[in-house]
Formats: C-alpha cells, structure tokens, sequence
C-alpha cells in the first residue's frame, strides 16, 4: 500500500522528472546538486527493512533514520492498529528521503516483496540461522517485530525462513532501533560486496527520486513549477 502521490509526484508524472530538474537545478547550489547525485548512486533498492506493530514512537522514528542513513530506498511498515509515526525530532527530516510503504496485514508485505523477487527473512533469537549465514546473492528484505512480543505468528509464516543476530552477553534481545541499525547494516554491507557497486537505483527510478529531492530543497517548488512548466 503505497502512499498517494503527493503535489511533487504529481508533477513529476505531468511534467517528467528531467523537465523538473531543468527547471529547480538553477536555484540549487553546485555542491548541494553533487550531494544529491552522490546519495542517489549509494541508493540501495534490493535491500528492504520490514518492521510490524511498532510501539514506541521514538523507535519507529529511529527506524526511519537508521534505513536512510544506511542509504536503503525503502521501509515497509506492517501496522494493524496505525500505531507506527514518524516524529519528526528523532528522524531530523530522514522521512522525506526514504519510501515509506505501509501495510494492514504481513502476508500481503511478504506476497509484495516476493512478487519482485525479494527473499523475506523473520527475525527470531530462536532462529539457527545468523544475519551472517543467509545468502545475499537476492533481494533480501528483513523483518523485525514490536519491542514486546516480536513478530507475530502470521508475519513468520509468511517468510522464507529466520534469521537472528549474534548475542554473546547475558542480555537476551536489543532495542528494536539497535537490532534493525546491527542486522540492515550488515545486510547492506554484504549486498554492496555481492553486487560490486553501492547503489542499484534502476534509472527511471533514480531520475525521479532525483526531481523529488531537488523539489524537496527549495522552499515553494511547487510553486515554481507551476509558473514554468503550467
């Protein structure tokens, strides 16, 4: 369940996405459109974090941030009672550059991410399996449960199998934010050595994701666009 196109998607869809750079990249400095392009060639599409039922505000946040920063594309969210927000303090606007995909149900996020091709592992301490056994020759998506029950039973019986991280202390589990920071870190790190390159945006994706976030860095874009393109 992907979000409603906003007023940016809508004119990247009427316009094109290299109609709407032309038209911001003279109001962007040099170095911030080098950024930019610098970010999107570390994107990473084939890697997914899958999170369910999130509890705690300041973990679901941590989540967004954490995925971003990692340069992963997407998070996919599983929230039956609409409990997963993004608080804007704890991303500091990590939001507005990662695909924010949500869910009523895990099988229909498990049957989605199939359906491109993605492998969706389960996280569990009861898994024999480690983060670091696990092939990453596929898209690999991983997902992780609330802070209090974990995953529930039908969001494992919807993926290829389980998966755990590593514990050597007396400490039974991490944070939610430290488990998805240690596991989607590791995870990433494989894939970028398995595909030889840091990001893997198909073209059309990256050029739009392009117009977005020039869209997304001048204050009243919209408006711009509207007087120049119509």
């Amino acid at each position: 369940m992907r979000a409603v196109p906003d007023a940016i998607q809508r004119m990247i869809e009427r316009h094109g996405a290299d109609a709407v750079c032309a038209t911001l990249a003279p109001m962007l400095t040099p170095e911030r459109i080098a950024r930019i392009d610098g970010v999107l060639a570390a994107r990473l599409a084939s890697v997914i974090t899958v999170v369910e039922d999130t509890y705690d505000p300041h973990n679901a946040a941590a989540t967004i941030r954490t995925t971003e920063a990692l340069g992963l594309a997407e998070l996919h969210v599983v929230q039956p009672e609409a409990r997963f927000s993004a608080a804007g303090g704890v991303t500091r606007g990590a939001h507005k550059w990662i695909e924010l995909v949500r869910w009523q149900r895990p099988e229909d996020a498990a049957a989605a991410l199939h359906g491109r091709g993605f492998r969706v592992w389960a996280t569990s301490p009861a898994a024999t399996a480690s983060i670091d056994d696990i092939s990453v020759d596929a898209p690999t998506a991983i997902a992780f449960g609330n802070e209090h029950a974990g995953l529930s039973a039908s969001a494992i019986a919807a993926c290829d199998g389980l998966v755990r991280l590593p514990m050597y202390g007396f400490s039974e589990s991490y944070n939610l934010s430290v488990t998805v920071a240690l596991a989607m870190s590791r995870i990433a790190a494989r894939r970028r050595e398995h595909l030889g390159r840091l990001g893997d945006l198909p073209d059309d994706r990256r050029a739009t994701l392009r117009a977005r976030w020039f869209a997304l860095k001048i204050r009243g874009a919209i408006g711009v666009l509207e007087r120049a393109l119509g």
